[in-house]
């Protein structure tokens, strides 16, 4: 799997010729990250919640992939009215190729920016090839966490909010990663973003240190191999 980073929650996930884009809020930090959503090829569009920082663009991507399949709760699929949709919720999985995608709870909130009811946070589960990734979107730390590794097998990668003020701060997420998630890796991302959630780098690298935790500060437009 490849993993691009292209700001706040926004990655573009490709497992074996086929995109999942989560929570689309690329257009932010475009001058830099340089993704150009026409230029792709966006087969899924996975929505944690319906806060604009995370569906901002769902619309322009759609524009330019109608055929792309949004992965969310009813309320996010009934707000696009989009015809390509697979709704579900907590406990549910979206299954495509040899990839199972489910549905696990956030500690947040969640509305469209127009005031609209989002449904409930959630974070998802990715599971191929005897492997676990965990995309959390936009979290405080909660005791549901410990029963993911239990309920699924190891986390082997962990995508956590590191920012603050919205989220989770560095030594919170570097505690869930280590004392719940039980993960040795983990991609930090909802940092940097806008003031309230500017973070110190090094102090958010030594709070993952400590817990013998590799956190990676991930660059705009910045590809992983997984």
């Amino acid at each position: 799997m490849k993993i691009q980073f292209l700001g706040q929650n926004c990655f573009l996930f490709t497992y074996k010729e086929k995109n999942i884009l989560s929570d689309p809020f690329y257009n932010f930090g475009k001058a830099k990250s340089g993704f150009d959503i026409a230029a792709q090829k966006i087969d899924y569009v996975l929505i944690t919640h319906a806060h604009g920082d995370h569906t901002a663009d769902v619309k322009e991507v759609l524009q330019h992939h109608p055929e792309a399949q949004i992965i969310g709760q009813p309320e996010i699929c009934g707000y696009f009215d989009h015809p390509n949709s697979i709704d579900i919720n907590f406990g549910g999985s979206a299954k495509f190729l040899d990839m199972k995608i489910s549905m696990v709870p956030a500690s947040h909130t969640s509305s469209f920016p127009d005031g609209t009811y989002g449904g409930e946070p959630a974070g998802y589960i990715f599971r191929f090839e005897g492997r676990n990734i965990y995309l959390a979107g936009d979290t405080g730390v909660m005791a549901d966490m410990e029963m993911f590794p239990r309920l699924f097998g190891n986390i082997d990668l962990a995508i956590l909010p590191i920012g603050s003020h919205y989220t989770m701060c560095a030594r919170k997420a570097s505690f869930a990663a280590a004392e719940l998630l039980k993960t040795k890796k983990v991609i930090g991302c909802h940092f940097d973003t806008f003031p309230p959630i500017t973070i110190d780098h090094t102090d958010a690298k030594a709070r993952f240190a400590e817990k013998s935790v590799e956190l990676i500060l991930p660059q705009l437009g910045e590809i992983f191999d997984f």
